[in-house]
């Protein structure tokens, strides 16, 4: 999975993560594991709607992606080479 990452597609995902603190918890709890929903709630005390909404929302703009889409149980995502890189800009502007 390795395309080129656009400049430009890389702010304009700061700013889309920046303005919702729900999908900055889940793209950092994800990190670089692959982790399921009700994982990510546990961990960050969201409710499961709210992180199953967020997740179909980072997976449209391609920060996520479900390793096991065909899985009605048990779906594991995991962050994308964009959204790492988003979530490494975001983690290094707060130093």
């Amino acid at each position: 999975m390795s395309e080129k990452i656009n400049e430009k597609e890389i702010w304009e995902n700061i700013g889309y993560i920046k303005i919702s603190p729900t999908r900055y918890k889940i793209l950092k709890t994800i990190e670089g594991e692959f982790v399921m929903p009700s994982e990510i709630a546990k961990s960050t005390g969201l409710r499961i709607t709210q992180v199953s909404n967020a997740l179909h929302d980072l997976k449209k703009k391609k920060l996520v992606y479900c390793m096991n889409e065909e899985a009605s149980k048990g779906r594991l995502y995991q962050n994308t080479e964009l959204g790492l890189e988003v979530l490494r800009r975001i983690e290094q502007n707060k130093k």
